[in-house]
């Protein structure tokens, strides 16, 4: 079991970042980390980095409901996304969420770096001229990855957020991308359980004791925490700074 490693790479290529993903390792600002647990109030949740097998995924029946339901948005992708229109509504998104989020865009992906080292995407979405949601992701040569996604709260009933998920799987399918990575789960709290959304039959999950991948649908909850917490003590000292 890992509690925290982090990697500070001076450069990311495609192939590098899906080496990194498909051992369950995420990006972080300019950096990147794998763990195995998160501690909140002095409490440790398991976390399980999951993947979506995009030559196993078909779009369910709710994921075309919401493709429907916001068809009429303009939507586009850019390369750069982090604009003051952005950071306008990326303030209006964290006041509007109840937990703590950096305290801007630039802040969330770039931090204190004076570049980015990650091919970085965003999806911006418009109802008539005005930007109601935008989706950052990193771009390898395989794989995607997705970083942040935000929206305009008086859209919340049109599931943006998830809208947003829909049209990075899209984006990478088209692109003949393998895997979607949306970051990790927990298996104690329900919290990060949107990012099964697109479908449970395509995910998989990363057993980080073996190194290996398996269907989500293949491991219980109580089989997924039994092979983490009897793996071996957490190690604290685990910390990589090449």
């Amino acid at each position: 079991m890992v509690y925290y490693r982090i990697h500070y790479p001076d450069t990311m290529p495609g192939h590098r970042l899906d080496e990194y993903l498909s051992k369950g390792w995420y990006r972080m600002q300019q950096t990147i980390f794998t763990t195995d647990i998160i501690v909140k109030n002095d409490v440790v949740i398991p976390v399980f980095w999951i993947r979506l097998a995009l030559k196993q995924y078909r779009p369910l029946a709710s994921a075309r409901r919401i493709l429907e339901v916001n068809k009429d948005f303009t939507v586009a992708i850019h390369t750069n996304g982090i604009t003051a229109e952005a950071e306008e509504l990326y303030q209006v998104y964290k006041a509007h969420v109840d937990f703590d989020i950096s305290d801007s865009i630039a802040d969330y992906l770039v931090g204190e770096a004076s570049r980015s080292i990650y091919h970085t995407r965003c999806v911006e979405i418009r109802d008539k001229g005005k930007l109601i949601a935008a989706g950052y992701f990193d771009e390898g040569d395989d794989s995607l990855a997705g970083i942040l996604n935000i929206y305009h709260p008086d859209y919340k009933h049109k599931s943006l957020g998830k809208y947003l998920m829909l049209l990075k799987i899209r984006y990478a399918l088209e692109r003949g991308k393998t895997f979607y990575y949306p970051g990790y789960i927990s298996t104690a709290i329900s919290k990060f359980d949107y990012k099964l959304f697109p479908g449970k039959d395509a995910t998989e999950v990363y057993l980080s004791n073996s190194g290996t991948w398996v269907p989500w649908l293949s491991v219980t909850n109580e089989r997924l925490e039994e092979l983490l917490f009897t793996d071996r003590e957490i190690d604290e000292s685990a910390y990589d700074q090449s």
